[in-house]
C-alpha cells in the first residue's frame, strides 16, 4: 500500500466563496455561519483529487486543511473558529465519499495570543465525532510577525500533553506570513527548522518522550546544515550546559518524524542517510506546490514514487517502511 501522510483538501470553490464572505460580513450578521457545500460538488472535488492519486498509484492520503489558506494571526476569533471547522467537516465529507482513500489531519483553531487550551474543544471533536487521525499545527500563528512563542516554549506544553494523552500525531506545518520579507514557502522552511531547533534546545522529548511531530518539507533546513548542529551541540557539552552522557543532536533529531515533499532526489537521498529510513513517511503534498514539471524527466516534481524507488540507496525493507510501514507506526489510530 501506497500511503500519502502529507495531502491537502481538494475542496469545491464554493467553499473559499464563503470564507471571502464571511472576513467580509465582520461579523456585522451575527455569529458566522457554516458553508453550505452541494453534495454534487463536493463529490465532483473528491473525484478529481482521486483521478490524481490513481495517475500516480497512491492508494490512501491523510488530507489536512492547505495551511496558507487558514486564519491565524490576527483574523477574529469567531472567523478562525468557523473556517477550522468548515475545513475540517469538508475533510469529514469527502471521507465518506471515498472511504477507502482518504483519512482526516485536521486544523485546529489557533489565534496569536491565545492559549493553546482553545484547540482542545476542536481536538475532542475531530477525534471522537469525526474520526481523525491526526492534527495539523501552525507553529507561528502570528504569522510571521515575531510574536509566536517557539515550540521549545512552556506555552506549548498543555497541548504536547494532551497529544500524548491521545496518542495523537502532530503535523507541523506553518501557514500564510504576511511581514513583507517572505513567501509562505519560504516562511515554511524557516518554522520547520525552527520547531526542530527550539525543541530539541528545550529538551521537549525528555518531557514528553511519547509525543509524535512530523517535520513538513523533509525538516526544514536542518537534515542538511546538520553539520552546523552537531557542532554547536558538542560545543555546548564542552562548556557544560549539557551533560557529558546526553544525547547527541542526531540522536535528538531521531526522535522526530519527516515527511518526504522535497522534489529532489540527491536532497532525499541525504534526508534518509541523515534521520534513517525509519523515520522518514512517503509524502507529496498532490496536488500542490510541486505540480511544475520537471524538465528532465518530464513528470511533475511531486510524482515522487518513482523518485524514490530509482534511489539506488534503498532496498525493499527501506521503500515499505517508507510507502507504508512507518505511516502505521505513527497514526495509530489509522486503520486500513
Amino acid at each position: 500500500m501506497i500511503i500519502d501522510i502529507h495531502a491537502h483538501l481538494v475542496a469545491p470553490s464554493s467553499l473559499y466563496a464563503h470564507k471571502v464572505y464571511m472576513v467580509a460580513a465582520a461579523g456585522q450578521f451575527g455569529d458566522p455561519y457554516r458553508a453550505k457545500l452541494s453534495a454534487s460538488d463536493l463529490e465532483k472535488a473528491a473525484l478529481s483529487n482521486v483521478q490524481v492519486m490513481d495517475a500516480v498509484g497512491t492508494d490512501v492520503q491523510f488530507l489536512s486543511p492547505r495551511p496558507f489558506l487558514m486564519m491565524n494571526g490576527s483574523a477574529r476569533w469567531e472567523d478562525i473558529k468557523s473556517w477550522t471547522y468548515d475545513q475540517n467537516d469538508t475533510i469529514a465529507s469527502t471521507i465518506k465519499l471515498f472511504p477507502g482513500r482518504f483519512r482526516g489531519v485536521a486544523a485546529l483553531p489557533q489565534q496569536a495570543g491565545r492559549g493553546v487550551e482553545s484547540l482542545f474543544d476542536e481536538i475532542k471533536r475531530v477525534v471522537e465525532e469525526l474520526g481523525f487521525i491526526g492534527v495539523l499545527i501552525n507553529p507561528d500563528p502570528s504569522e510571521g510577525m515575531g510574536t509566536s512563542p517557539p515550540l521549545g516554549d512552556p506555552y506549548w506544553y498543555p497541548l504536547y500533553e494532551r497529544l500524548c494523552e491521545l496518542d495523537l500525531p502532530a503535523h507541523i506545518h506553518s501557514g500564510n506570513c504576511c511581514n513583507g520579507r517572505e513567501t509562505y514557502d519560504e516562511h515554511f522552511i524557516a518554522e520547520e527548522s525552527l520547531a526542530i531547533t527550539s525543541i530539541y534546545k528545550a529538551n521537549v522529548y525528555e518531557r514528553f518522550p511519547e509525543l509524535k511531530l512530523i517535520i513538513s518539507h523533509g525538516g526544514g533546513a536542518i537534515p542538511y546544515q546538520v553539520g552546523r548542529w552537531r557542532s554547536h551541540r558538542e560545543m555546548a557539552r564542552a562548556a557544560g550546559h549539557v551533560k557529558r552522557d546526553a544525547a547527541t543532536f542526531d540522536e535528538i533529531l531521531k526522535k522526530f518524524w519527516f515527511d518526504t515533499v522535497i522534489h529532489n532526489p540527491k536532497s532525499l537521498e541525504l534526508l534518509f542517510d541523515v534521520v534513517g529510513t525509519d523515520r522518514c513517511c512517503f509524502g507529496t503534498e498532490r496536488p500542490g506546490s510541486g505540480g511544475g514539471v520537471d524538465p528532465t524527466t518530464g513528470r511533475p516534481y511531486d510524482d515522487l514514487k518513482p523518485v524514490i524507488e530509482n534511489l539506488s540507496s534503498l532496498n525493499e525493507s527501506d521503500l515499505n517502511a517508507i510507502f507504508e510501514v512507518n505511516a502505521r507506526r505513527l497514526f495509530s489510530r489509522f486503520e486500513g
